[in-house]
């Protein structure tokens, strides 16, 4: 993961070997923080297994606090789908 971005409230988080699957999903979960102004992703061009994933807040809340959030509540969904799954 890199980030890009001067302000600490507005970031570029570039993920390598990653595709929609996660990013619609991250995006999902960090849009569902109230403090969150954006959230969007894109794919640079097919060719590349990276994604730009960005995110705005609100005020001082600096933008990697609600990526990581978004991460932790992501794996926390994906371990409930599993055991109920198992």
């Amino acid at each position: 993961v890199q980030a890009d971005g001067t302000d600490g409230n507005c970031v570029t988080f570039v993920l390598h070997d990653e595709d929609h699957t996660l990013g619609n999903s991250l995006r999902y979960m960090v849009m569902k923080n109230p403090d969150v102004e954006f959230c969007g992703y894109c794919i640079t061009h097919p060719s590349e297994s990276k994604i730009n994933f960005r995110i705005q807040t609100r005020g001082s809340l600096p933008a990697v606090e609600p990526f990581r959030k978004g991460l932790n509540d992501l794996m926390g969904v994906c371990q409930h789908v599993l055991s109920t799954f198992e």
